[in-house]
């Protein structure tokens, strides 16, 4: 039987049709991101690929809320963001806050889709296995760029799958078409992967400046972000659970949002530090704040406090733990 579930399994799930229907009842959960694992999955190593929202910077410190030791000494392990929290799920450290870790680099600040050639190839070139993890989150910068430069028709309809040539729209969507190619890389290379969308940047703080001088920015870089996140999830190849897993950062924040007393949050419209990240920490926050637990949805104008971290950590460990790897 085990012989023969595993020649199934090599069919994909272009061979179900074929089954008894008992069997592809079964076999659904592999398929289209079920998310049932046959065997516990253990990566050997986990690769941080994209923005400064998914990898610390060489020296530990990261785009949000630095903490302290019980010494009052800097440590990087306090307050870890979401990948690393969902690497110390597995046992792991990271290379830029444990020397030698099995928690690898590639992400650095302020990458868009164009550095995620360089950074995945990078780990390509010293060999991928299907136990190697990459954890990917990027486009932040990739959406704010797009409005801030952007010259001509700068119209935004989330429903328009066929945006026209030339527009906003359909430089976002090429954008997150070439984020999904990259990202199909890794599993060409059998590796494994939790992709995070982009947190919505319509309700950051920087959206809600754009907005106070010109009404509908907050609207208008919503509409960026669900653009560039539907392309990054229609396009990823294959969209199998046994590849990848996602986690859902645009809809974690809007559910923050809608419901801030549900999540605990003092603030949702401003920034919780009062220092240009990332020197921010503990002892530079602005009055009122807490961080145990973070009763502020942002750490300053774009990237989100400790809070999102750790509710996105729970999502990635869930997704890892459980989808059919």
């Amino acid at each position: 039987m085990r012989m023969q579930l595993a020649a199934v399994m090599r069919l994909g799930c272009r061979g179900l049709r074929a089954l008894p229907w008992l069997m592809v009842a079964w076999l659904a959960s592999s398929c289209g991101g079920g998310t049932q694992q046959i065997e516990p999955f253990h990566p050997r190593q986990m690769i941080f690929v994209g923005d400064e929202t998914v990898g610390l910077l060489p020296d530990g410190k990261r785009y949000g809320v630095n903490g302290f030791d019980t010494n009052g000494a800097f440590n990087c392990a306090v307050l870890p963001i979401w990948s690393q929290q969902l690497a110390g799920n597995f046992g792991f450290g990271v290379d830029n806050c444990a020397s030698g870790a099995p928690g690898v680099t590639r992400a650095f600040p302020n990458a868009k889709v164009a550095d995620l050639d360089a950074q995945i190839s990078a780990q390509l070139a010293v060999g991928v296995t299907n136990k190697d993890l990459f954890v990917v989150m990027i486009g932040m910068n990739d959406i704010i760029d797009v409005y801030e430069t952007f010259v001509g028709d700068r119209s935004c309809d989330a429903a328009n799958n066929s945006p026209p040539g030339g527009s906003m729209m359909a430089e976002l969507a090429a954008r997150g078409h070439l984020a999904a190619v990259q990202i199909s890389r890794i599993f060409a290379a059998d590796g494994r992967a939790i992709v995070s969308t982009v947190h919505d940047i319509g309700l950051t703080p920087y959206a809600r400046a754009k907005e106070a001088v010109v009404p509908g920015q907050m609207n208008l870089l919503t509409c960026m972000t669900q653009i560039f996140n539907a392309r990054v999830r229609v396009d990823i190849r294959p969209l199998d659970g046994r590849f990848w897993g996602l986690v859902l950062a645009d809809d974690l924040t809007v559910a923050i949002v809608r419901n801030p007393t549900g999540y605990n949050m003092a603030n949702w419209t401003d920034g919780i530090c009062t220092v240009p990240l990332p020197d921010c920490t503990t002892s530079t926050l602005s009055t009122g704040a807490t961080v145990a637990p973070t009763n502020f949805l942002w750490a300053d104008d774009r990237h989100f406090s400790p809070v999102v971290h750790d509710q996105l950590a729970a999502q990635a460990i869930t997704r890892a733990r459980n989808n059919p790897f």
